[in-house]
């Protein structure tokens, strides 16, 4: 009847390594903070003030096209060749594929499948 209460809380084993392991672990851990702090902080300064707008960029690049291709015109401007393209006539060739005309006379598809039509 000589033990009535035993402290088994805490570190009982003799020569634990939990304290020195445990502080080699949050030092190893504060210096790579560290190290990617730092790292950061040097991309970061690399970056510029302010990056360039894209529909500006797109704006400007569209504007150049369009000079380009009206010095290449000569005398007329792009809006008389687009009238111009308008108002030529179609080719009766290509009339034919929108009207679905087939290439047999039965009436079978273009491609011979009699499955479709």
């Amino acid at each position: 009847m000589g033990t009535f209460a035993v402290n088994n809380f805490g570190d009982t084993r003799s020569g634990g390594l939990a304290g020195p392991m445990g502080l080699f672990i949050i030092v190893l851990l504060s210096i790579a903070t560290v190290l990617l702090i730092r790292n950061m902080n040097k991309r970061v300064r690399r970056l510029p003030d302010s990056f360039p707008d894209v529909r500006q960029t797109q704006r400007e690049a569209e504007i150049a096209r369009l000079n380009a291709a009206l010095e290449r015109s000569g005398d007329g401007t792009v809006a008389d060749r687009v009238e111009a393209d308008r108002s030529t006539t179609v080719d009766p060739g290509a009339d034919g594929e929108v009207k679905a005309v087939t290439t047999e006379r039965d009436g079978g598809s273009a491609d011979g499948d009699p499955r479709r039509v």
